[in-house]
């Protein structure tokens, strides 16, 4: 995906949302948010979404996503004390992989700030490897409705 692509996502790009409020040590020296916090938010969302959406139950469930890629194109700064609005999107779904995409938002202003890419692939708890069905049924499914239309299945 092209960067003046990303550039162009709005909050009705995402199925998904979930509001962040900027806290003081969030900014960095430079007087924004410091780039590990983008990292935070993404793995919040997300999590979030598994856990309302697919019956993911971090301590006890038998299968865990590993992420094992992510990444941030950043287009603007946010800062304390920001309200920041993320969105969540699934741009493509495997056997047992998953690429996600979320945007960052800073409520009351349109253009997005920061869109990232975050890749689980879903690993049985015990063993750390992918099933040989792949990922759970609940957890497929619930992707499933954040799956873009016309996006590649892996």
């Amino acid at each position: 995906m092209s960067l003046q692509e990303l550039k162009k996502r709005r909050r009705g790009d995402y199925g998904f949302h979930l509001e962040y409020r900027t806290r003081w040590s969030d900014n960095d020296m430079y007087d924004h948010m410091n780039n590990s916090v983008y990292s935070f938010l993404y793995d919040s969302i997300v999590n979030a979404y598994l856990m309302e959406h697919c019956a993911l139950h971090p301590p006890s469930s038998s299968q865990i996503g590993l992420v094992v890629h992510s990444s941030s194109d950043y287009f603007g700064s946010v800062g304390f004390p920001a309200l920041v609005d993320l969105g969540l999107r699934v741009n493509q779904l495997g056997k047992s992989s998953v690429i996600y995409e979320i945007g960052v938002f800073e409520r009351g202003v349109e253009e997005v700030k920061a869109v990232g890419s975050f890749t689980h692939v879903f690993v049985e708890r015990i063993t750390n490897r992918p099933a040989a069905e792949g990922m759970n049924k609940s957890t497929r499914e619930g992707l499933e409705k954040l799956l873009v239309k016309g996006s590649a299945k892996l």
